[in-house]
């Protein structure tokens, strides 16, 4: 058990002083991810702020966040450690006169070793938020990898044994559930899924993040927003190019997302032409006017 996350202060109240909005639900998973000791694997689709938790974790604990970017093909030696092999080899060249065994005694050493992010880790002495960030664009080997250190927090390398961490990481891994995660990895976490906010929670989001922008016209975003979310687009509005929206609305003087505006400025909440002109005839079609919503502003 850590209880780094335990305080004075609730952990939602201190999560919002760093720009992060949660609700109970995520405060109720971080405290017992910290209290248990056991990682948690944050699951849902891309832009709903998972990687964001662990870094205002990391900033509320005052940790140092280690990240594990996640691609295909990521091996061993970018995951746990590697050796180094230019630095070995001008050891063994300066102890040319030394037997067989007394090199490899002295090339396999910590002073040799790579640390990667799971590694580094486990070694480290001071407090760590490990975030393992889109863990499921890893092969299945690859997840395996990382079992080790998920249930036991320990590496074992055939050369020098087993590291065990020094002091127990908080460890938060994302997915975008673009592939189903082995059982194995499940097991060893416990697990929050995190969607996209509904327009008043949203809105809450933007106040939050842009104190500078008219309540009124927080509202009107959200609820365009959340409208585009609803059309078939390849890639929906994230919170993050929700909240930059709200921030170029506030740079340009916009004081009312009329179509025009609306029109506008709509490339920097979508990305690709087609997103764009689908959202750009949706709106047309429906009068161009900001959708209602029944939720209380």
């Amino acid at each position: 058990m850590t209880d780094r996350l335990a305080g004075s202060a609730p952990i939602k109240d201190r999560l919002r002083d760093t720009g992060y909005l949660a609700d109970d639900l995520i405060g109720d998973a971080l405290l017992l991810a910290d209290g248990l000791g056991k990682p948690l694997l944050i699951e849902g689709p891309a832009g709903v702020g998972k990687t964001e938790l662990a870094k205002a974790v990391a900033v509320v604990t005052g940790s140092r966040l280690l990240r594990l970017q996640c691609y295909e093909g990521i091996d061993e030696a970018k995951a746990l450690y590697e050796w180094n092999y230019k630095k070995q080899l001008l050891r063994i060249q300066a102890g040319h006169e030394q037997s067989w065994d007394e090199t490899e005694a002295n090339i396999f050493t910590q002073d040799f070793l790579l640390e990667r992010p799971l590694l580094a880790a486990i070694r480290a002495t001071d407090p760590v938020v490990l975030l393992i960030d889109e863990v499921d664009r890893v092969e299945v080997e690859t997840e395996a990898l990382m079992l080790e250190v998920l249930s036991e927090f320990q590496v074992s390398i055939p050369e020098l044994g087993t590291l065990t961490a020094r002091r127990s990481p908080l460890v938060f891994l994302t997915s975008n559930a673009t592939r189903e995660l082995s059982d194995a990895l499940r097991r060893r976490c416990l697990y929050l899924h995190l969607d996209y906010p509904d327009p008043n929670r949203e809105r809450q989001i933007i106040q939050l993040r842009v104190p500078d922008l008219d309540a009124a016209l927080a509202g009107q975003a959200a609820r365009i927003i959340h409208a585009l979310r609803s059309l078939d687009l390849d890639k929906p509005p994230s919170i993050s190019e929700s909240v930059d929206w709200a921030r170029s609305l506030v740079l340009l003087g916009v004081t009312s997302l009329d179509a025009a505006a609306v029109s506008r400025t709509l490339p920097v909440l979508l990305k690709n032409k087609r997103d764009i002109e689908r959202a750009r005839t949706e709106l047309e079609l429906s009068g161009s006017a900001p959708p209602k919503s029944s939720q209380p502003e």
